[in-house]
């Protein structure tokens, strides 16, 4: 008697789940096509078979979890059981020599990491939460950016992670050969599949993790390890999974096979049953050309004499200045041809902005297709040009979700081009200040935006391995991404000019007039028909005066915004633009007013020191010069807002 498609499909479906769940708690997947996983964020799974964490996006995440949870204790109050993992990745960059920012196999109480960040957070984490014991997941970190921040030993190393992106312990990516015992280092990002095995012993309360090239059996010796009894650490059940994240440059990160034991070891897995990576980077060149130059030999000394005058051409069209010392900053310096056919030989339609520090031109690798900003400056830095290129590839390290990410470099005879992430939607200050009001930002998108230019402050200040002065805090340096999010450009670039002493709360005033701009939609300076300079300070100063202080919101919201956000935003500003800096708030007391973990500000006459403004307006004196020393050493800085990206 034949049975029907549909009943073998359910008998087959049936001794699955025996397997699974009554036999020794083990699986494998030789890809993963028509496979019931939990996916989400950028993940998804190709017609090849491939698990695709990430694609060709930047600053997203992608998890993909076994979709049903497991239990690693086999009662209540028992420890959790010795389990072994092992899986076939491959990490594929755009670029031969840089990736970001890794992946990660993780057990963690909930398959909803939606909170996690991208970036050096590895879709784990995010800065509020990570750290904390409340989390409960452990992860094998696959990382590929030296975040100096999280303690990163390399560009390229693996980690144990426990309820942090700081490993517990991590070491270089590679293996031990069995014959020689010698350590032979591996780049994860080399585009090529590797096998990663991981095991938890239930008496030695030891996590141990081993890897190697997929052609290469599993070495005796581990890679790395940790002692630590997940007991204490891990809930019942979990669920099992894989997360990665992208950074400034696409990458994709790849799982094509996994197996998994529970008090056994997990399958092994063949690599002749895994499904094929797909290639990267351009097709090889076709050898016509070898074959037509033989037989054309007649055109030889034509070809050639042109040839050598093209080429001279092109060495002085792509002359670059190069020292010996910039060969440490490998990656970090990007050559001037890729940077001319990316903007397409700087043309005035690729254009998009003019500032204090130069123009500003959008581009499009040819490589990898990334959409960049090129900053042109000037060679006029007071310092040396070494101690300056040496300050920027510094502080291209710095990784956080409101700045905007600096690439790299390139040096010419008489200027100096800086490589940004190019953010879509411009600068902040052509929505605060466009004459034909074609793109009018609501009270919730500029609250929003003010809470991301505080916290890249308050990261620039205390959470970076050492305090960078921003120095230009101004609507044109806050350039916003696809989803409107605010993100702080050109910091640090201001060290190009001797702007004299500057500390932590010199960002801070530039910061309080930021908010006013914001807030009442009007520059810090502009002039009146008779050419005098008007202060928005004591415009503000003079509502707050009247307790008119709601009138000072920008007339084109139209009274549509929260009354209580905006008062909060105008009394901060005014107190971020004290005329005595210890009288002002730091970058963590700013968050703390904006998230409302404070009270508002109260503001007082005797406490702003305003008593006597009136008293000196009417004896002539302009009580922005006497109350605010600073303002008049940055209106050349207020005055320039409307330049910039």
């Amino acid at each position: 008697m034949e049975h029907p498609p549909f009943f073998l499909l359910l008998v087959s479906l049936g001794f699955n789940l025996i397997a699974l769940c009554a036999g020794q708690n083990q699986f494998i997947y030789h890809g993963f096509t028509g496979k019931n996983l939990t996916i989400d964020g950028t993940t998804k799974i190709t017609p090849e078979g491939l698990l695709e964490l990430t694609s060709d996006k930047n600053d997203l995440n992608g998890h993909a979890f076994f979709p049903t949870p497991m239990h690693f204790r086999s009662s209540p109050n028992s420890t959790v059981q010795s389990f072994s993992v092992n899986f076939v990745f491959a990490i594929q960059s755009f670029y031969s020599d840089r990736s970001y920012d890794g992946m990660a196999f993780l057990i963690a109480p909930s398959n909803n990491l939606s909170t996690a960040w991208p970036d050096g957070y590895l879709g784990l984490f995010n800065i509020s939460n990570r750290g904390n014991s409340s989390n409960r997941i452990l992860a094998i970190e696959l990382d590929t950016f030296q975040n100096n921040e999280f303690g990163d030993i390399s560009n390229s190393h693996v980690g144990i992670d426990i309820n942090d992106v700081r490993s517990v312990n991590s070491s270089f990516a590679g293996f031990y050969d069995d014959k020689n015992g010698i350590f032979t280092n591996l780049t994860l990002y080399n585009g090529r599949a590797m096998q990663v095995w991981m095991e938890y012993s239930e008496e030695a309360t030891q996590i141990t993790v081993t890897m190697a090239p997929i052609d290469t059996p599993k070495p005796k010796r581990p890679l790395l390890y940790a002692t630590y009894d997940l007991s204490t650490m891990l809930t019942d059940p979990v669920y099992i999974g894989f997360s990665a994240a992208t950074g400034v440059i696409s990458t994709r990160h790849i799982v094509l096979g996994w197996s998994f034991g529970m008090g056994v070891p997990a399958p092994d897995i063949d690599i002749t049953k895994l499904p094929k990576l797909p290639r990267v980077g351009t097709k090889p060149r076709s050898n016509v050309l070898e074959i037509v130059l033989p037989i054309a030999s007649a055109m030889f000394i034509i070809i050639v004499g042109t040839m050598v005058i093209l080429i001279v051409r092109r060495k002085l069209l792509y002359a670059e200045l190069r020292e010996d010392w910039e060969i440490d900053f490998g990656p970090q310096r990007f050559s001037y041809k890729d940077l001319f056919h990316a903007t397409q030989g700087f043309k005035n339609k690729n254009m998009i902005g003019v500032g204090g520090f130069g123009k500003v031109y959008k581009g499009v690798l040819a490589t990898s297709k990334l959409e960049i900003a090129v900053k042109k400056i000037s060679h006029e830095s007071r310092q040396g040009m070494k101690e300056f290129i040496t300050e920027i590839v510094s502080i291209g390290r710095l990784r956080h979700r409101n700045l905007v990410p600096l690439l790299g470099y390139c040096r010419r005879k008489n200027e100096l081009l800086l490589v940004y992430n190019y953010m879509p939607k411009g600068s902040l200050d052509k929505y605060l200040h466009d004459v034909d009001n074609r793109a009018i930002l609501n009270w919730a998108q500029r609250f929003q935006i003010i809470k991301d230019v505080a916290c890249g402050l308050f990261y620039l200040h205390e959470r970076w391995e050492k305090v960078v002065i921003h120095r230009d805090i101004k609507a044109s340096n806050i350039l916003l991404d696809a989803e409107m999010n605010g993100r702080l450009g050109d910091f640090g670039l201001a060290r190009l000019y001797d702007h004299g002493k500057a500390s932590p709360l010199t960002d801070v005033f530039a910061f309080g007039a930021f908010l006013l701009e914001t807030t009442c939609g009007q520059r810090p300076v502009k002039q009146d028909s008779q050419g005098n300079q008007l202060m928005l300070v004591d415009w503000v100063l003079e509502h707050w005066h009247d307790g008119s202080l709601t009138e000072a919101v920008d007339m084109r919201l139209q009274g549509d915004y929260n009354i209580d956000e905006a008062c909060l935003v105008l009394k901060l500003a005014l107190v971020c633009l004290h005329p005595f800096p210890a009288s002002r708030p730091n970058m963590r007391q700013v968050m703390q007013y904006l998230d409302k973990d404070l009270p508002q500000p109260e503001l007082a006459p005797t406490r702003l020191g305003f008593s006597k403004l009136p008293l000196m307006q009417n004896k002539g004196f302009n009580p922005s010069a006497m109350s605010y020393p600073e303002l008049r050493t940055s209106i050349g800085t207020f005055s320039g807002l409307s330049g910039g990206r």
